[in-house]
């Protein structure tokens, strides 16, 4: 069974930066990489970056290119984003979720979430 844990959210000024933390545990096996989605309230939830385990690839929504990166550390199964420049509109509840190894089978699970607010 896997698992996904948060952390690292909080309450910043516009233009500040947070770092949000990912941790998975179980068997990873089928895991290919790692999603890092929002949600703000009344809205629906939007993917904003992944990152692929074997190659590092990664993947930014426009709103988020340039001011977020999203990195891995793979010996401890864990996926950051790091977040400078926030903006009011970037608060939401930010949840991960696991990308699914091609010919696995679905495996979709999602974290938590951790909660982002940003003042103006």
């Amino acid at each position: 069974q896997v698992q996904l844990v948060e952390s690292g959210g909080g309450s910043v000024q516009a233009g500040g930066s947070l770092t949000l933390s990912c941790a998975a545990s179980g068997d990873l096996a089928c895991v290919y990489g790692l999603s890092w989605y929002r949600q703000a309230p009344g809205k629906q939830r939007d993917r904003i970056a992944d990152i692929y385990r074997d190659a590092g690839d990664t993947w930014y929504v426009d709103s988020v290119k340039g001011r977020f990166t999203i990195s891995q550390n793979n010996a401890k199964n864990t996926v950051y984003l790091q977040m400078n420049s926030l903006k009011p509109e970037d608060t939401a509840m930010y949840y991960c979720k696991t990308i699914t190894r091609p010919y696995c089978p679905d495996l979709t699970i999602w974290g938590q979430g951790t909660q982002v607010t940003v003042s103006s």
